[in-house]
């Protein structure tokens, strides 16, 4: 595999690409624990996060007092990086004002903290990723083509979900083991239809959306065991027609968003944040679907259905 051959290298630069949601990080993660800097620090950065302002001070750090606010000395992502690996996500959506400054960084391997003369040493392993398309970015302007030459160095191209089937079952596995263990529902069998049902989907969320199949099915199966009425997925019969006598409200819409949240705050033993995060929503988004439904948080684990 691509990733193992890298790996093996210590300071090759890898664009990974692809769509929304195929496991760009998971792969950057496993480049870096397959490689010699397993046992240093994995950084991973949303470089479509980074206000332009606060860039050179979260790359390259600062000293206390170099600028209004500044109350601490603060090291960068290169230096808490430095002999491991920098992994750089949506790298094309970096400000092209910045790009010649983490070029400049990149070719000479040494940083200066905003307030500061001193120049220190990294030894950082970079990693960048996009879904977009990169050449096209260049085209427009927007996108150094000397940054990117020097990005891909080695390039790793990782196919929608729907191209490369025979990943569906050992990330459903692998995923299955996760939340059973983070629920508590280590117990749950899997009905045998499980993988058909699965291998029949085209995933256009990829391997984030069976992710979070995954999850919800955990959570809606609870003590029993996973069946096919317990996957989540468009267009398939799944939850939506599951019938009354199994615990759930058929083609209810509102009854089963209920059951689901209670299912969900079980799950997180009534922390509102946690059960957010096993429904893919944020915490403002669940407490007004618990105000709209007369979920009451404290009640909910003893009223959750099994």
């Amino acid at each position: 595999m691509m990733m193992k051959k890298v790996a093996q290298t210590n300071n090759t630069s890898v664009l990974i690409t692809g769509e929304s949601g195929t496991g760009k990080e998971i792969v950057a993660r496993g480049i870096h624990h397959l490689s010699k800097r397993r046992d240093h620090y994995f950084h991973s950065v949303n470089c479509s996060a980074i206000p332009k302002e606060l860039f050179e001070s979260e790359f390259f750090g600062h000293t206390k007092g170099a600028y209004t606010g500044a109350t601490e000395t603060k090291a960068g992502w290169f230096e808490i990086a430095d002999k491991g690996t920098l992994f750089l996500d949506e790298i094309v959506d970096m400000d092209p004002s910045l790009q010649s400054k983490f070029l400049r960084v990149l070719e000479e391997k040494r940083v200066t903290r905003v307030g500061s003369t001193k120049e220190l040493m990294i030894d950082v392993r970079i990693i960048a990723a996009t879904n977009q398309e990169i050449e096209s970015m260049i085209d427009k302007g927007k996108f150094r083509m000397d940054l990117y030459h020097r990005l891909n160095i080695f390039h790793i191209h990782i196919p929608p979900l729907r191209e490369r089937k025979d990943d569906i079952r050992p990330l459903f596995d692998f995923f299955l083991k996760r939340f059973q263990q983070e629920t508590g529902f280590v117990k749950q069998k899997l009905a045998p239809e499980v993988y058909d049902v699965l291998m029949e989907y085209d995933y256009p969320g990829n391997v984030r959306e069976l992710r979070n199949i995954i999850e919800r099915a955990v959570i809606l199966a609870g003590d029993k065991s996973i069946g096919a009425e317990h996957l989540t997925m468009p267009g398939k019969s799944g939850i939506a027609a599951a019938p009354v006598s199994d615990g759930l409200p058929g083609f209810d819409l509102e009854k089963m968003e209920e059951v689901l949240i209670r299912k969900a705050l079980k799950a997180s033993h009534n922390n509102k944040s946690k059960a957010a995060k096993l429904l893919n929503i944020s915490w403002q988004a669940l407490d007004r679907r618990m105000k709209k439904l007369n979920i009451d948080q404290e009640s909910s684990e003893d009223e959750g259905e099994d």
